[in-house]
């Protein structure tokens, strides 16, 4: 509450009543960059998927017009009916996302995230005159109808890449020269972890999708395509003036609203155990089912329905896989170690299985070879993470899948054949 109120308190006291936007101002009376004042705005994570990066925005305050305008990058339309939300999936399916830039009223900008209960920063850039003009105007361009819409990616292109990339503009590359000379210990897969770990489903389906691209350690200037790393970054940055002046670029930082509601930890937690719990213990079902089913049809039953949806399950899994491999522009998702774990063998098992289960040895034996090749499978995806090659961080997806994997095969082994044997 505290929070909430020096936010408003701040608000009112520093924001003027909102004029017309920067583009609307008259050009006849020049300008020296000596009024303007840029912020760096970032709304820490939300609850949403969409939100778990975080957002930032750049705030131009001009103390001669009384505006003060804020522009962002991250405008899109999710869709507002059942066919709009398909048609937005499939974009993103197709790694074809087009976002757009947006600017307002800075207030509505810090109102509406101060009602949604996310923390927001706001830091006080050092630029000099004519690097703040120079940063207004090219916003101003690139808010136009013909400039502002982009080809969205969640890594390299994005809402924070963006106001990143325009910052360095008018820095005249330092910022890029700072934050590249350096490697980092976090990767992209790290970042993702992070940010997602409020939501398993989430979590777990990247986790899946995402291949060895993701694990190799990030520069700063990468890291910064979140929000909530463009900012610590900046207050490390000095930059030179044009006379060679060295100073920090941020003047002054404030925490406009605290707030604790989605907080994101520094960095991942480690997930193997849980997931090694969880495919156990299904695992384990699988095989209780299996015994209790060579004397009972209920659990005959129950195994085939549990077995055949985790194989169709796994096949599913695996063509999707395939083909963010072969056929997607997700790059990230090329190299994936997952197709060890998840693959089309699985599919060839869930057609079997109903036969090998109910229609005597001969399907039966069919049945259990496919298990053993899945579980086989799933093994070589670990052991083969002695080689350098095989670098990626998924022993998290291999504990989870793994043990379901023997499973199928134990508790269909220990089902035995179908009555017609």
């Amino acid at each position: 509450m505290i929070g909430f109120i020096r936010a408003a308190v701040f608000t009112l006291g520093t924001l003027q009543a909102a004029g017309p936007s920067p583009s609307t101002q008259s050009a006849s009376v020049p300008e020296s960059g000596d009024e303007l004042t840029v912020y760096l705005l970032t709304f820490e994570p939300g609850g949403l998927v969409w939100e778990r990066f975080g957002h930032n925005a750049l705030w131009i305050r001009d103390r001669r017009s009384g505006v003060d305008w804020a522009y962002d990058y991250g405008r899109f339309q999710f869709g507002q009916t059942i066919s709009g939300v398909f048609r937005f999936a499939g974009r993103f399916a197709a790694a074809d996302l087009r976002y757009s830039m947006g600017d307002g009223d800075a207030r509505s900008y810090l109102a509406g995230y101060q009602r949604a209960g996310r923390s927001i920063w706001s830091q006080e850039l050092d630029l000099p005159p004519a690097a703040r003009l120079a940063l207004r105007d090219f916003l101003v361009w690139n808010a136009k109808d013909e400039n502002k819409y982009y080809q969205y990616h969640y890594y390299l292109d994005n809402c924070s890449t963006r106001i990143r990339d325009a910052l360095d503009r008018v820095l005249a590359g330092q910022l890029k020269a700072w934050a590249e000379s350096t490697t980092t210990q976090m990767t992209y897969r790290d970042h993702t972890r992070r940010t997602t770990e409020n939501s398993p489903t989430t979590y777990t389906l990247l986790m899946l999708g995402l291949g060895q691209p993701v694990d190799r350690a990030l520069s700063p200037w990468e890291e910064m395509f979140l929000p909530i790393m463009l900012r610590p970054y900046l207050n490390q940055l000095t930059v030179a003036d044009p006379d060679g002046r060295r100073h920090p670029l941020v003047r002054e930082e404030r925490h406009l609203v605290e707030s604790n509601r989605f907080s994101v930890q520094d960095r991942p937690s480690n997930w193997t155990l849980r997931y090694l719990v969880v495919g156990s213990v299904f695992g384990g079902i699988l095989v209780g089912l299996g015994r209790l089913g060579r004397r009972s049809l209920g659990g005959r039953l129950g195994f085939g329905v549990v077995s055949v949806g985790w194989a169709a399950g796994s096949g599913l899994g695996g063509v999707v896989l395939v083909l963010l491999w072969a056929l997607s522009d997700h790059r990230f998702s090329y190299w994936n170690e997952n197709v060890l774990q998840l693959n089309l063998a699985a599919m060839a098992l869930a057609l079997v299985l109903p036969r090998a289960i109910w229609r005597g040895q001969a399907r039966y034996g069919q049945g259990v070879r496919l298990a053993a090749v899945m579980a086989a499978s799933s093994a070589l995806g670990l052991i083969l993470k002695v080689l350098p090659q095989m670098g990626q961080n998924n022993l998290e997806m291999i504990a989870l899948i793994l043990p379901a994997h023997l499973g199928v095969w134990l508790g269909l082994r220990a089902l035995g054949p179908g009555p017609s044997a």
